[in-house]
């Protein structure tokens, strides 16, 4: 028996009136989605418990089958497996955005969570110079991907409030600041940033060739080493993970599954779909199990952009969940469920915990008539733990 997870992150929204009221998702032309939705089961899931920030660290860890009341402690130490670094007990991980902060009538607002999506060399660059002139014995910076780094805080306080970036584009970032014990450390290191960014030469080249430029870090996330029981010790199952974000690697790397490395995954609606469809069906052949995680709808759903949230739905639908559909024929027996992690609704710009739909193919009950959040809704089917889910896609 062969198990798939197909993740289109974000892709849940609410209705819009543009689309006639319809959602995103329900907007899309999604067959493949639909097919399971028709031939499978349908239903609503809640990943993200009450009481936790309704982030991808949170809700893929309910995916995968962990409870976070029992296993979260924070984003960036999931982010620091996966660029192998390893923490020690008393070490803080802290994520490291490199963003864009744009000024107007004398305030400060977030312009871009992304820095104009700056590619993985250009930001390499800055963030090693940003450790040589910030870092120190206590405090070091770590090159990650595009504008997602790392910083570790040897002795780090606990208590500290912080903010995604994500969640403020557009606002005014002085009350979104970092809070609690440990603040105005946070704090003066991303103003230091600021003065050191300033005239750096990669921003002053992109800024000729009309890019925004990196002109800050964000601090935000923070954590401690988890520990987690693999999915072998948990489940009986031997798996591989398939994403371009450094959280989903670092979550299946303490997850005991093997993380692919997929060229062209970017993150983003240029992404290389196929290609992870490929990859995964190529996993198949010796594991039992693979998750792809697709980031690219919820890329688009916080930068408000209806046109291109449709088109990565559509992309996910056409070029992994229908490819992958089409390579498992090679297989005796396969079961697969499809379902975004959380919603990142247009309107909003950012992730919330209402439940999402998933589609779980072949089942026998609550089948719908596409793959939507009203028929979802509608089938009466609801899993009110996330982490339960896994149970039902494992059942053999």
């Amino acid at each position: 028996m062969k198990f798939v997870i197909l993740i289109g992150d974000g892709m849940s929204d609410y209705p819009i009136k543009e689309l006639g009221d319809k959602t995103p998702l329900h907007a899309a032309r999604t067959p493949n989605m639909d097919m399971l939705a028709q031939k499978g089961s349908i239903g609503l899931v809640q990943n993200v418990p009450d009481g936790y920030s309704p982030g991808s660290d949170v809700a893929i860890m309910s995916v995968l089958g962990y409870n976070p009341a029992q296993y979260y402690t924070g984003r960036s130490p999931l982010e620091a497996a996966s660029i192998g670094v390893k923490l020690a007990a008393d070490d803080l991980a802290v994520r490291c955005n490199l963003v864009t902060l744009g000024q107007q009538d004398g305030k400060v607002f977030m312009d871009d969570f992304s820095a104009d999506h700056i590619t993985t060399d250009e930001a390499r660059e800055i963030i090693i110079d940003v450790d040589k002139e910030l870092g120190d014995k206590i405090i070091r910076f770590y090159p990650g991907v595009s504008y997602r780094h790392l910083m570790v805080w040897s002795g780090g306080p606990n208590g500290l409030e912080t903010t995604p970036p994500h969640d403020i584009s557009g606002k005014e970032i002085k009350d979104y600041l970092p809070k609690g014990k440990g603040a105005q450390k946070f704090i003066q290191l991303m103003n230091a940033s600021q003065m050191l960014l300033k005239e750096h030469p990669v921003n002053v080249k992109r800024e000729e060739e009309g890019h925004k430029p990196a002109n800050s870090i964000w601090l935000w996330g923070q954590g401690r080493m988890p520990k987690l029981p693999t999915m072998k010790e948990k489940f009986g199952i031997e798996g591989s993970i398939i994403s371009a974000v450094d959280l989903l690697k670092g979550l299946g790397i303490y997850a005991g599954l093997r993380v692919v490395n997929v060229p062209g995954a970017t993150g983003y609606v240029d992404t290389n779909y196929r290609g992870k469809a490929e990859y995964a069906l190529k996993e198949l052949e010796t594991r039992d199990f693979v998750c792809v995680h697709v980031e690219a709808p919820d890329e688009a759903g916080h930068n408000g952009d209806l046109k291109n949230k449709i088109k990565a739905i559509e992309d996910f639908d056409k070029e992994v969940v229908g490819r992958v559909l089409d390579g498992l024929s090679q297989f005796k027996q396969y079961r697969i469920l499809v379902l975004p992690d959380h919603p990142t609704p247009i309107a909003k710009k950012t992730h919330t915990r209402d439940p999402v739909p998933f589609a779980l193919y072949p089942s026998n009950d609550s089948h719908g008539k596409a793959y939507t959040e009203a028929d979802a809704k509608a089938s009466g089917l609801f899993i009110e733990k996330g982490y339960k889910l896994i149970e039902r896609l494992f059942e053999r």
